[in-house]
């Protein structure tokens, strides 16, 4: 069949603007060992990040004022559009807000009104495995990987479409990463399966492959309706009703406009009182104003529409501020990554998120790279870091992004994940404890000897600092004994010892039928299609 893909709103706007041999048995096999273990401690890592260390926030009070004043002028002056949808106009008509055709006006602090007044500042989205259920909000951060990619690379295959095989793997790998919380959305597109049913085995495999929390279907209202009936079968329907079991993605249409798709799923998750991230996707000079003050207001006002929106659906309604931010290049309008302008825009976004009360959502590993190389690091580790510095509480595409977001690789998922378990690391700040103190150890020691033998260095070498299961820090002669192999190459085999180790975490039988029969009857139920 011919591949037929449908990517995110993030994806389609992104494509769019286009020593010795037995030394080195003994060092290296017990090298590898060390390093297949660490990889491997999925089920010993932190549920979620806490973080204990400030958030850079940039912008003074001055200036988020100026931002928060403009984007008021945006939707009182030149409003928004909620296209195609009676429904919603109905919703704001009835709130009070001033509607011509589809443009939507709002009085000034109106929408800042509903949400301070009804949107939760935190909430738990619960997993199948309660240990695994995340906190949303406040000063944590929920790592989250890469969303939305038509195709896969790999370093054995290269680029290709993804497949369901692939999606499955993806959930492995994430349930596998000690760095990552969550199992994410569409990991990639199955473009093997038709389009209007893949949603199912998607969702069935974030079930059951692993027991993180996980994302829903948001191409279609009816898509996220399945969505919600198949949450019901694993958590029950009054839990579900009560709290949120499932997170998801809804796209403004940047430039201030809603389309219907995103406002049908929107109020779907809403009303059924399951958390939204509720995110403008823009490539700043294309879908806003060039400079970041400009920017800045309008990602406020199309966030604003969409959160006060959640609450008029439903009060108490989980729900993010999210945004999705980049430049273009000015002389191809190709979008571009890790650059200082949409790092800005990240943070104030940021600030702007919590003075309104709200989570936050923005990127994570983010690159134009084609591959896994310098280029793809440097931009990955800006947009990694800065997110976690702005104070990031859902850091999506955390891992496995290449190629603006069209590709979802192998190598670089796992490169990626190692960094998010650096940034959990970073974030947990500094040890205060009588033992991270290390009196101890410097009463021992005393003046011109070294540490390296003393019993608190003894105590501690195992988990000191943090260790790299992918990283080579041996000299150049040991890495020439092993095989000189740079970190693709390394990262390849970490995929593949994964996968191979996997186990399915246990779910129960019923669970499992009452899911699958869901998935069957929806399928039989109407033909296949590719829209």
């Amino acid at each position: 069949m011919t591949p037929a893909s449908t990517p995110s709103p993030e994806t389609s706007a992104a494509s769019a603007a286009e020593t010795s041999a037995g030394r080195r048995g003994r060092r290296g096999g017990g090298r590898a060992a060390r390093q297949a273990t660490r990889a491997q401690q999925g089920g010993a890592s932190a549920a979620f990040i806490t973080r204990k260390i400030p958030t850079f926030d940039p912008f003074d009070e001055e200036q988020l004022a100026t931002i928060e004043a403009n984007a008021e002028t945006v939707l009182a002056d030149i409003g928004i559009e909620f296209r195609d949808d009676p429904e919603t106009l109905d919703i704001w008509r009835a709130a009070g807000a001033k509607i011509d055709g589809q443009r939507v006006r709002f009085e000034k602090g109106m929408l800042r009104e509903i949400i301070q007044n009804s949107a939760p500042k935190q909430f738990t989205q619960y997993a199948r495995n309660p240990a695994r259920s995340v906190e949303i909000g406040g000063p944590h951060c929920v790592m989250v990987p890469a969303y939305g990619p038509p195709f896969i690379r790999s370093q054995a295959e290269g680029r290709r479409y993804a497949t369901i095989e692939d999606f499955r793997n993806f959930v492995k790998l994430a349930y596998l990463s000690p760095g990552l919380h969550h199992s994410g959305g569409t990991l990639c597109e199955p473009v093997d399966l038709p389009v209007n049913k893949r949603h199912l085995d998607m969702v069935y495999s974030h079930i059951r492959y692993s027991d993180k929390p996980f994302m829903g279907s948001v191409t279609a209202p009816e898509r996220a309706e399945d969505t919600v009936e198949i949450c019901k079968r694993v958590f029950g329907a009054d839990f579900v009703d009560q709290n949120c079991v499932v997170i998801n993605l809804i796209n403004a249409n940047s430039p201030m406009v809603w389309d219907d798709t995103m406002l049908g799923a929107l109020k779907v998750y809403a009303r059924n009182n399951q958390a939204t991230v509720i995110s403008p996707f823009i490539l700043a000079g294309a879908m806003s104003p060039v400079t970041v003050a400009g920017t800045l207001a309008q990602i406020l006002a199309e966030a604003m529409s969409g959160v006060a929106l959640t609450q008029l659906v439903r009060p108490g309604a989980p729900v993010v501020f999210g945004t999705f931010a980049s430049s273009i290049s000015m002389q191809s309008g190709a979008p571009t990554f890790g650059t200082p302008e949409p790092t800005l825009v990240l943070y104030g976004a940021a600030q702007l998120a919590r003075r309104l009360g709200v989570p936050f959502r923005s990127g994570g590993g983010l690159c134009a790279s084609k591959v896994p190389d310098a280029q793809a690091a440097y931009e990955a580790a800006n947009t990694l870091q800065n997110a976690a510095l702005a104070g990031v509480n859902f850091m999506l595409h955390a891992a496995g992004w290449l190629e603006g977001g069209l590709a979802m690789g192998y190598e670089k998922f796992v490169m990626d994940a190692d960094q998010c378990a650096m940034i959990a690391r970073l974030l947990e700040g500094p040890d205060l404890s009588e033992n991270g103190q290390g009196l101890d150890a410097l009463r021992e020691v005393g003046p011109g000897a070294h540490f390296l033998g003393c019993a608190h260095t003894q105590a501690n070498f195992e988990d000191a600092f943090y260790r790299s299961p992918l990283a080579d820090n041996n000299s150049f002669e040991q890495w020439q004994a092993d095989g000189a192999k740079d970190i693709s190459a390394r990262a390849a085999e970490s995929v593949a010892n994964l996968l191979a180790s996997y186990e399915a975490p246990a779910i129960p039988v019923e669970v499992d039928e009452a899911v699958r029969d869901f998935v069957a009857q929806r399928k039989a139920a109407t033909p296949d299609s590719n829209v």
